[in-house]
């Protein structure tokens, strides 16, 4: 069987707007992403999932594009870091606390731990309440290099006193 037979329909609703595809069913979410969906902020770290680059959110829940195919996320809803800012261009809050906290340096990581933040504040908004440790404990499901993950944490602590006024 040639490889363009082999390959597949794939409509994923990414960011508000439809992507649709024929990919080959080995081909990764985050593959589809960006070359697909010509969103780059997604980025590709570990390819094994431990390192949380790729991170994006599908119908709502946080999930490493990098251990996803495309043919998964068929029909579903997928954020990336792109999405989270409003359509004019303004920051979300938590994006705009990653620059007055110093969440980020090289910024390779940062769009894995924005959208892992989003989830956090999400799940705050319906109640969850969240110790420092707490919070420390989600973030390390991310890895950065550079931070030192302070800020990191600064920044969303920040986001979530604004969410839970």
């Amino acid at each position: 069987m040639s490889a363009r037979q082999a390959r597949r329909p794939v409509s994923v609703r990414v960011n508000g707007d439809d992507v649709e595809a024929l990919v080959e069913p080995r081909t990764l979410l985050v593959d589809f992403l960006r070359e697909k969906a010509q969103l780059t902020g997604t980025h590709t770290g570990c390819h094994q999932g431990w390192c949380g680059a790729c991170t994006v959110l599908m119908d709502g829940t946080t999930a490493r594009s990098c251990l996803t195919l495309a043919v998964q996320a068929d029909g579903a809803e997928v954020t990336t870091v792109e999405g989270l800012e409003d359509p004019d261009g303004t920051l979300s809050p938590l994006q705009q606390a990653f620059i007055e906290h110093f969440g980020f340096q090289c910024g390779f990581c940062t769009p894995g731990f924005v959208v892992l933040g989003t989830e956090i504040l999400a799940e705050a908004e319906a109640g969850a309440t969240f110790t420092r440790a707490e919070l420390q404990r989600r973030l390390a499901a991310n890895i950065c290099r550079c931070t030192g993950y302070r800020g990191i944490l600064d920044a969303l602590e920040a986001t979530l006193s604004e969410v839970v006024r």
